[in-house]
């Protein structure tokens, strides 16, 4: 049963619309807590959450947390715990957004830090892979400095999450906030849109509607992929147990070309396609892997293999193409019955 009145029970989830915020949000509610989810909805969907606003353990709050103003004016409670999630991701949003990243990163951090500070919250920065660059050591430690360029065309991206850890340290040590580091590699699975640039959203979507699957480069860079459920699971497991000032590798450990994906997307999913293959918009990176020892030495482990995880995706893309659709035809059919202008009649 749910405590309500206990502030040592209430969360802040900032970016709890986006795909790892929503599914964040769920899990903490699940144990009973209550929850403050903050988006600007810039890249998160409403839509994930709006079953949530029946809790009365849940309340939204569109917010961009890069504006001081309004984080002091609404987010006036008191929290035991301050996530921070709020930042669009994707390479392909860094030429669009890549503004709104360096900000949440850095303004955004430092406005939910002082909210944790004075709450007397433990507070935990999702930082990214993207953070060690282009990599030259395989698999990455977290001691691993890495290999960025301060100033390249992923700047926007890497710099404002590495500036977010430097700042979320700093905090720790100055003021004695209470404050770790997730460094999330590529993440798939529930609620991730459709529309979502990344590439297993991708793979899918353009196998389902028949058409050719675009691969940037030569298909031969590696990745390494994390079904969300795991994700939380260790974001949950390094807020509760992780250090203070410490940083965390949080991602898969099976290693695979994106040729492999996609062979094994079309396993998963039974559905045959061609790939076409482009050069990459932006300068790429050969490869990722993390050393994911630290968090498992804290009690974590992956549990969902990649086709069990594929196959679970295909299935929701596919109920929620047939929901549109079912949208679309029900729209189309009120539209034919209220006059043949087109245009839906009033109703009294």
């Amino acid at each position: 049963m749910r405590s309500l009145g206990l502030s040592r029970n209430r969360c802040l989830v900032a970016g709890g619309a986006g795909f790892i915020g929503s599914n964040l949000v769920r899990a903490l509610l699940a144990r009973g807590m209550q929850v403050d989810c903050v988006d600007d909805l810039s890249t998160g969907r409403e839509s994930d959450i709006v079953d949530l606003k029946r809790d009365p353990a849940f309340r939204f709050i569109q917010l961009d947390v890069s504006n001081a103003e309004d984080c002091t004016r609404f987010l006036r409670r008191h929290y035991s715990q301050v996530y921070h999630l709020a930042c669009p991701t994707g390479v392909p949003n860094i030429e669009l957004l890549g503004e709104e990243m360096l900000l949440a990163s850095s303004a955004g951090t430092y406005n939910l830090l002082k909210i944790a500070r004075t709450s007397g919250a433990r507070f935990l920065f999702t930082s990214t892979a993207e953070a060690y660059g282009d990599p030259q050591v395989f698999p990455q430690a977290e001691t691993y400095a890495g290999n960025v360029d301060p100033v390249g065309p992923r700047s926007a991206y890497e710099e404002a999450k590495r500036f977010g850890e430097a700042l979320t340290c700093y905090y720790g040590r100055k003021y004695g906030v209470d404050a770790r580091i997730v460094r999330i590699f590529n993440t798939y699975g529930p609620r991730m849109s459709p529309e979502d640039q990344r590439v297993i959203p991708q793979m899918i979507g353009s196998l389902i509607n028949g058409q050719p699957v675009l691969i940037y480069g030569d298909g031969s860079q590696t990745r390494t992929f994390l079904h969300v459920d795991d994700l939380i699971d260790g974001l949950l497991t390094v807020m509760e147990r992780g250090s203070n000032g410490e940083a965390y590798n949080i991602g898969g450990s099976r290693q695979l070309t994106i040729k492999q994906l996609f062979e094994a997307v079309k396993k998963a999913t039974g559905l045959s396609g061609r790939a076409v293959f482009q050069k990459h918009f932006i300068s790429d990176h050969r490869g990722r892997w993390p050393d994911t020892s630290k968090v498992e030495a804290l009690g974590w482990s992956q549990k969902v293999s990649l086709a069990d995880g594929l196959r679970e995706m295909y299935a929701e893309f596919v109920s929620s193409k047939d929901e549109r659709r079912s949208d679309e035809v029900t729209l189309v059919a009120s539209f034919a019955m209220n006059g043949r202008s087109g245009r839906p009649q009033a109703r009294v």
